[in-house]
């Protein structure tokens, strides 16, 4: 690793976890940013779910400290998406390397658009264990799989179900988010990393960049308009690294 592509790791590392904290999409620059610096596909997936796990460490740490209190619901929560995750990894590693190609592409240009939907303003309330209906269980353990299998815009996932769905407040949602994530993570990096697919110096130096970007947007209270400033940067890069993979 050179000292250029270290930095180009930090750098992108710390928008990731920002922008993942406070609502999706950093795994849509991070992970196509492994491949450019020459990891093969899979080896990138691996990778970058060491990052994934310690900036979700970072985002609920801080969490908490702030006060947030979920940890029983969100565990319940988890347990499909574990299930989920472990499938959904063990699909990746059988997916050929073009293939993952064809499906990064186009997952990350269907969370482009839906990025680009506006959020409808819902009349919230809080979650509470009776409305953990077997959909809610069944839609956890889809975002599992998808995240175990891929990771990208998984983010985008929880908010169509927390919010959409359960009708969760989106500051809700957010700490929901990092702390499933961060259980179903976990077995999934472990899948990869018993098969060899983890790079762990390009993972370390992304995850510092990546915890640095999490706790900068816990600490943040971003105004509407610097949130329309990060969505319309992101998905701007987003177009670019899209370009960048069809053109080969």
């Amino acid at each position: 690793m050179t000292l250029l592509e270290a930095l180009a790791l930090l750098a992108i590392g710390t928008l990731a976890g920002f922008i993942n904290v406070l609502s999706a999409g950093g795994s849509m620059l991070t992970l196509p940013l492994l491949m450019f610096l020459g990891l093969p596909p899979q080896a990138a997936n691996g990778t970058n779910r060491v990052s994934i796990a310690l900036q979700s460490i970072a985002a609920v740490t801080s969490f908490f400290r702030a006060g947030a209190r979920y940890l029983g619901l969100s565990l319940r929560l988890s347990v499909p998406a574990v299930v989920g995750s472990l499938l959904g990894a063990w699909l990746a590693l059988q997916t050929e390397d073009a293939l993952f190609e064809v499906i990064l592409v186009a997952v990350m240009a269907c969370a482009a658009v839906l990025m680009l939907l506006p959020q409808p303003r819902l009349e919230t309330r809080p979650l509470t264990p009776e409305r953990l209906t077997p959909a809610v269980y069944m839609a956890m353990f889809a975002i599992g799989l998808y995240g175990g299998f891929i990771q990208v815009g998984v983010g985008i996932l929880f908010i169509v179900v927390l919010y959409r769905m359960l009708k969760i407040d989106l500051a809700q949602v957010n700490v929901f988010k990092v702390l499933i994530i961060l259980v179903y993570t976990l077995p999934a990096l472990a899948i990869f990393l018993v098969n060899d697919q983890v790079r762990w110096g390009y993972g370390l130096v992304l995850a510092a960049g990546s915890m640095l970007g999490a706790w900068l947007a816990v600490k943040v209270n971003m105004s509407p308009r610097g949130a329309f400033v990060v969505k319309w940067l992101t998905i701007a890069v987003i177009l670019v690294i899209i370009l960048r993979l069809l053109l080969g």
